[in-house]
């Protein structure tokens, strides 16, 4: 059934009973008025004695901030509330499990100057404040978001340009943070000016949460500097319906009318949207509101983050439960962000039963097992005839793709048995 989104009922809480509608519809407002301290919390929400011990032990560690908006789509009376617990610190954030990692992604190792992650041959991740307008509590930067709230300097933004500058093979730019739309609007015109000077940057993408947590960042100006920069993508992270309100529909719209294409990045979160319709209601939502469902991420490795963890085949059974049952379009990829700087595998339920030469096995969303015929005449494509081929920029310099297209062997560092060999090769 159509769901119809609700406007942010603010005035039934007594912290913001008081305010006028134009400072509720300011983000810079929002921005001076999160909640960060408990006593502000407790004029938005009933804390137990209990609550209020467990959140002294965890503020000593973790920040907290939740905008006024988010914070007024926090349930009241239901602790399982799924905005209440991305929003409100608990006590097992200060478990720290013994698979955690403090940068499970590896983008520290993986930079070369301050600021920027250059894992992907193609593209960079360039990371630009440290400052969120909400801290998540499953964030996979709590070891620098927060932390510090501060952007990144000039100078070191200037030696990110020089490395993108210098490195031709980058022709895509994730902008991400903390949140880069906390940054001022001239702030953000620099870095998007900045780039644009660069001519084998093709796109720029940015990665925020604004639309979810305060869609009224998005404002008329914002729009016209991101027009001026296009294509720009902007991705953004729902991963409950309850999220999908009248104003981030409005958000989301005035992008979308600016020209940005939206994706949307979820988080598979126990307790929170681990559950197949909770899912596929989000998908449609998602789509209504012109954002188009990108990834659902497998919780990463992060301390303090253990009690979000769901199993992958969680994650296989919601993809189960999309395919052919709803849209494609309503279907993101379930990704892994490999431990260690692996990068994002995509991992999906098996369609692929069997094969040989002459046909292939498989069977679709509905259990019907089917065979494809292989063409028995079909040669192959010859680089050697191929214009594309011949462009060293589209082809393939490592990986299981190199092995393709020239053959050869991925030998694992520290593999035991070249340990048991001597100089020479031989036992």
């Amino acid at each position: 059934m159509k769901r119809q989104y609700s406007n942010v009922d603010y005035k039934s809480i007594p912290l913001f009973k008081d305010v006028k509608e134009e400072d509720w519809n300011n983000w810079k407002w929002q921005m001076r008025n999160a909640i960060r301290d408990v006593p502000s919390l407790e004029k938005v929400l009933p804390l137990s004695d209990e609550e209020h011990e467990h959140l002294a032990k965890t503020l000593k560690k973790f920040k907290m901030a939740i905008t006024p908006y988010y914070a007024a789509l926090m349930s009241k009376e239901d602790v399982n509330c799924p905005v209440r617990k991305m929003a409100v610190p608990i006590l097992q954030e200060l478990h720290i499990d013994e698979s955690d990692l403090s940068d499970p992604l590896h983008e520290d190792v993986d930079s070369p100057v301050p600021g920027l992650t250059h894992r992907y041959p193609d593209r960079a991740l360039l990371l630009v404040t440290h400052e969120c307008s909400m801290y998540c509590r499953h964030c996979t930067r709590r070891r620098i978001v927060g932390e510090t709230d501060e952007d990144m300097a000039r100078g070191h933004l200037e030696k990110a340009f020089e490395y993108i500058a210098k490195t031709p093979e980058i022709r895509d730019i994730v902008i991400s943070g903390g949140d880069p739309l906390i940054l001022s609007d001239s702030r953000i015109d620099y870095i998007l000016t900045e780039l644009r000077k660069i001519d084998h940057v093709e796109i720029i993408r940015i990665g925020s949460r604004m639309p979810v947590v305060l869609p009224q960042r998005i404002t008329d100006d914002l729009c016209d500097i991101i027009k001026k920069h296009h294509p720009v993508y902007v991705n953004t992270h729902f991963n409950h319906p309850k999220e999908i309100t009248e104003e981030a529909r409005l958000a989301c719209e005035k992008l979308a009318n600016a020209g940005v294409q939206m994706g949307n990045q979820s988080v598979l979160l126990k307790g929170i949207n681990d559950c197949s319709n909770i899912m596929k209601a989000m998908m449609h939502d998602l789509l209504r509101i012109r954002v188009k469902p990108y990834y659902i991420y497998q919780c990463d490795l992060s301390e303090g983050i253990s009690h979000f963890r769901t199993t992958i085949s969680k994650g296989i059974e919601i993809i189960e439960n999309l395919r052919g049952h709803t849209t494609g379009m309503a279907v993101p990829t379930f990704v892994v962000d490999a431990p260690g700087g692996g990068g994002k595998i995509p991992v999906m339920p098996d369609y692929l039963i069997s094969q040989t030469e002459k046909r292939v096995v498989l069977r679709n969303y509905e259990g019907m097992i089917t065979s494809y015929t292989q063409p028995s005449d079909y040669q192959g494509h010859k680089a050697s005839d191929c214009t594309f081929c011949s462009d060293e920029s589209l082809v393939a310099k490592d990986g299981v793709a190199k092995l393709l297209n020239e053959g050869g062997t991925i030998i694992p560092q520290s593999l035991r048995r070249e340990s048991r060999t001597n100089g020479n090769g031989k036992h």
